[in-house]
């Protein structure tokens, strides 16, 4: 199997963006589920503006791709991306957050947008 090699320079973008313990939680939550923008504002009691700039951070470097369902936008890991297995690789030696995804559903919140 061949790993790919990534710039020191876009290594470093990477992980000053996942060195947020915010990021950093979103991407692992995302690495199994995918995510609306409210159930991150619920897990995280922050606001929609912060939760949507962090996103975007995630998404213009391409750690994240959004998928349109009707009016909401669906956040997911973009296993397309070139960061992919740098960031999987990271993800591998992180706690499970999956209690969070559990806690929004016996709350009744999972997708709170749809």
């Amino acid at each position: 199997m061949i790993k790919a090699i990534i710039e020191i320079e876009k290594a470093a973008v990477i992980l000053k963006l996942l060195g947020d313990k915010t990021r950093l939680t979103m991407v692992k939550m995302l690495d199994k589920n995918d995510c609306c923008v409210c159930e991150f504002v619920e897990i995280f009691k922050a606001s929609q503006p912060a939760i949507s700039q962090h996103l975007r951070k995630l998404k213009d470097a391409g750690i994240v791709k959004e998928t349109r369902r009707g009016q909401w936008i669906i956040y997911s890991l973009n296993k397309n991306s070139d960061f992919y297995p740098f960031v999987q690789d990271l993800l591998q030696h992180l706690p499970n957050q999956d209690y969070r995804i559990k806690e929004l559903e016996e709350q009744g919140l999972r997708i709170s947008c749809e």
